[in-house]
């Protein structure tokens, strides 16, 4: 998977989650961008993101993103880990 097709996965994700077809992930999105995101959606965004992509986040790499390219390296990193 490529870094763009990511982002297209992640838009899809991030806009089911919220319900707002207008958002529009950038590297360096995060919290403060996104209304609505708080601790209880972090959580339903998190075992999203698990379930698409068929991985589990360990605590402190969830606890280490600050913004979305920091979540999009660890998916990318698990990607190339199971090929």
């Amino acid at each position: 998977m490529t870094e763009p097709e990511l982002y297209v996965e992640l838009t899809q994700i991030f806009r089911a989650v919220f319900a707002d077809d207008d958002i529009v992930l950038r590297p360096e999105t995060n919290a403060d961008d996104v209304e609505g995101w708080d601790s209880f959606t972090h959580l339903n965004l998190m075992i999203a993101v698990e379930m698409h992509f068929g991985i589990k986040l360990r605590t402190t790499e969830v606890d280490g993103m600050a913004n979305v390219a920091d979540l999009a390296k660890v998916i990318l990193s698990r990607a190339e880990a199971q090929t």
